[in-house]
């Protein structure tokens, strides 16, 4: 077998399989995984931290961290060491820093790096360079970053502000990336940096920076979400252990409920309320899920998930649930395929602007396999059935959701489903192929 994250192009068929049987911790958190190393570094102290996702989104942030003075690395017990040069303290990196396919990662530093005096140069790969960074730079500019050149998007040169400026910001639009963005900002800024939610984000930022010791005040005003983070404080270093990511559980969980006789554990899940609209929707679709041994770890809501194959009914999926699935959309797709009835899902703008554009991308592959759907400007809604024909050839343009969306897909469909490309997989879900495989599912790769 060809390692997926090896191959340059590796299109891998999924045909119609048995039931998926017995236990799995998917891949750690790509959100906490960024956070910890980024955190990590604005430390002063060594922190351990225990289940780092060894992806390349987040192999690529570590280097970042490198770069700018940090010492990262993995120890002999398969903890990671992140030797901190604490707030204020970034080096200027001799070279640019490249994210590879990171969106998280690119944003996240941009924050870090926007309120220090030193100019740094971002790249990416072609995905992540069509990708708009406006609405970070924006609110940085503010502060007083300045971008060294008439473009959005990567590559682009930053350069930190001398004297950073605290401010109040309103999201114009739900986005955890560009609130931490502006809270890592916040961080080497002398003063009370303040970032409105109109619409709740995921909170892992604020979570993890009080966890380290920051000064967090967050209220609610007139509905809405008020996070002021006290600038220059002295974090102190700790211990964390990296919950399995459930954006990455998503792909397992909906495999399990649409193949008859499925019965499966995903263990340690995160279950921050922030992250779990993907399982709402599926319960309210007449999903057996069950959590088993409910907990909190390093601020985060923890749990093993039994997912039993289920009979599923299309649902309204209202668009104030979006920030909290948004990167299960396309699994839900799948899901909503084989429901009775039509799912309809609304509040997807965001889809339009992620490693592809996911609406688009789906709408494609949904009609290459048969599935009746109509996509709007901002919505989609799938019509469902007991059997869809499959057999198509999947255009993933490069974006890993996509692909392992409709790995699944073809997992359950009358003739197998074919993507691209797998071998980006790898960003997120090292050992896709082969976990999926341990628990009974069937595909075929061909390295090119």
């Amino acid at each position: 077998m060809v390692p997926i994250h090896m191959a340059k192009s590796l299109p891998v068929s999924a045909q119609k399989s048995g039931p998926l049987l017995g236990k799995l911790r998917v891949p750690s958190d790509k959100s906490i995984s960024h956070r910890a190393l980024i955190l990590g570094i604005s430390c002063v102290g060594e922190t351990l931290v225990s289940n780092l996702l060894e992806a390349e989104d987040i192999m690529a942030t570590a280097d970042a961290m490198r770069a700018m003075g940090g010492h990262v690395e993995k120890v002999d017990d398969g903890k990671w060491s992140i030797t901190g040069v604490g707030t204020g303290g970034l080096e200027q990196p001799e070279k640019p820093l490249d994210f590879g396919n990171s969106g998280t990662g690119v944003r996240l530093c941009l924050g870090l790096v926007a309120s220090h005096n030193m100019t740094v140069e971002f790249s990416g790969d072609s995905s992540l360079s069509k990708r708009p960074m406006g609405r970070v730079l924006k609110p940085l500019a503010d502060i007083g970053a300045v971008v060294n050149n008439d473009r959005d998007c990567l590559p682009l040169t930053l350069t930190g502000a001398r004297d950073p400026l605290p401010i109040e910001y309103t999201l114009p639009v739900a986005s955890a990336q560009v609130k931490s963005a502006i809270l890592l900002a916040g961080l080497n800024t002398p003063g009370i940096m303040t970032v409105i939610e109109p619409e709740p984000t995921r909170d892992h930022t604020e979570r993890m920076l009080s966890y380290f010791g920051a000064e967090l005040n967050i209220t609610l005003e007139a509905g809405e979400r008020r996070i002021e983070l006290t600038g220059q404080p002295e974090l102190r270093p700790g211990i964390l252990s990296v919950p399995a990511d459930p954006s990455s559980a998503a792909f397992p969980l909906v495999a399990a409920l649409i193949i008859p006789g499925s019965d499966i554990v995903l263990t340690d899940v995160m279950l921050n309320p922030t992250r779990t609209g993907l399982i709402t929707t599926l319960k309210e679709m007449g999903a057996r899920i069950t959590i088993v041994d409910e907990r909190e770890e390093g601020g985060e809501i923890i749990g093993d998930l039994r997912v039993e194959a289920s009979d599923l009914t299309g649902v309204q999926v209202p668009s104030s649930r979006a920030p909290s699935m948004i990167d299960e959309y396309p699994v839900l797709c799948v899901a909503a395929a084989f429901a009775s009835g039509e799912t309809h899902m609304a509040g997807l703008g965001e889809l339009r602007v992620k490693e592809s554009d996911r609406l688009a991308a789906m709408a494609a592959g949904l009609k290459a396999c048969g599935v009746e759907h109509e996509e709007g400007e901002d919505s989609l809604i799938v019509c469902g059935k007991d059997s869809i024909p499959g057999g198509g050839t999947i255009k993933t343009h490069m974006d890993h959701r996509i692909a392992m969306a409709f790995l699944i897909m073809g997992l359950r469909s009358d003739n197998p489903i074919t993507i691209d490309d797998g071998a980006m997989i790898a960003t997120s879900f090292p050992g896709f192929i082969e976990e999926m495989t341990a628990l009974g599912a069937t595909f075929t790769m061909r390295a090119e």
